[in-house]
């Protein structure tokens, strides 16, 4: 395991994470994972989602990390990795999705990127399906703590777009797509999995 990519965060946010989405999963067949990263997630999440196929999608220059993941959880329920940046004019064929999942995406994509994620969902998810979009977000312009304002300092001082996003922001963002706010569920170290429902 040692050569595979890793990410201490996936593996500390994996059960808390797998807590809150499970449920809102039942009943769900095929599952789009928004930017896989390393593919710890998908790798872990799919095995005990047995019921349904995860479908992992990102950036070609990660698709390495993740097919070894992906070989290494020995798991007959995922698919990919998918070439997906969300701003390209044509998105790849995802299938027949029902549920979507994006964690510590939102922060590092640019602005424009993240309105293409939720309109590029919005336009293939049927109506009820949920969205669990996973991360540090401010809320009424505010950070939740101080470790999240030094990090969105850290961010934007990168450039490239880069910064946590505020909630309100996002609920526009999201009603324009076709999306609502069913639920925000507090996670550890400040994050949180905000649960959005297709309308």
């Amino acid at each position: 395991m040692n050569a595979l990519p890793h990410s201490p965060a996936c593996e500390r946010n994996r059960e808390p994470i797998l807590a809150c989405i499970a449920p809102g999963l039942a009943g769900a067949t095929r599952v789009v994972e928004i930017g896989s990263g390393t593919g710890q997630h998908a790798a872990w999440f799919a095995p005990r989602l047995a019921h349904l196929v995860w479908l992992a999608t990102d950036l070609p220059a990660n698709h390495a990390g993740i097919r070894s993941w992906i070989e290494a959880s020995a798991a007959g329920n995922i698919e990919g990795p998918l070439a997906l940046d969300t701003l390209a004019d044509e998105w790849p064929d995802l299938g027949r999705v029902d549920a979507a999942y994006s964690a510590n995406t939102a922060h590092i994509m640019p602005e424009p990127a993240v309105v293409a994620m939720f309109e590029g969902l919005g336009e293939r998810l049927p109506s009820g399906a949920p969205f669990f979009l996973y991360g540090p977000f401010m809320e009424q312009g505010r950070h939740t703590s101080e470790s999240n304002a030094a990090f969105d300092a850290d961010l934007r001082a990168r450039g490239n777009g880069m910064g946590v996003r505020d909630l309100a922001w996002l609920l526009q963002v999201a009603a324009l797509a076709g999306f609502e706010l069913a639920h925000v569920e507090p996670m550890p170290a400040n994050n949180r999995v905000l649960v959005w429902r297709r309308t």
